[in-house]
Formats: C-alpha cells, sequence, structure tokens
C-alpha cells in the first residue's frame, strides 16, 4: 500500500486545532475524531475548509473579551 493509498482521519484538539491521523491507529490524548477516514489530499482539502482561523480558541476567546 503506498502512501496515496492509506486512509487518514481528520483530528480536532481542544483548542480547535486540526491535523490528519492514519486510519486505524489509536489516535492521541486530547484529540477527537472528525468525520470518517478518507485519501490524506481528501483530509487536508477538508481541514481547509474548516480552518478558517488558525488562532487557537482559547486566544480568540481572550481577544474577544478584550473588545
Amino acid at each position: 500500500m503506498t502512501d496515496t493509498d492509506e486512509l487518514y482521519v481528520i483530528v480536532r484538539n481542544d483548542e480547535e486545532q486540526y491535523s490528519i491521523w492514519r486510519a486505524g491507529q489509536p489516535v492521541p490524548a486530547g484529540w477527537e475524531p472528525v468525520g470518517e477516514p478518507a485519501a490524506r489530499e481528501g483530509c487536508l482539502a477538508r481541514i481547509s475548509e474548516l480552518w478558517t482561523d488558525m488562532r487557537p480558541a482559547s486566544l480568540r476567546a481572550a481577544m474577544s473579551d478584550h473588545r
């Protein structure tokens, strides 16, 4: 199986940051799967749609408190 044949899952942490993880591998502590396994490029494309603000959630919250 080549890298292009492998499936990945999108994962998100408590700060609403995204990454990909190989499907079938235990998801690291502090991360949760988002959606179904897909090809690497599909996962990366979906992350670019979901993760439009790269700031961690805690920073976004702190900045909104100071307005």
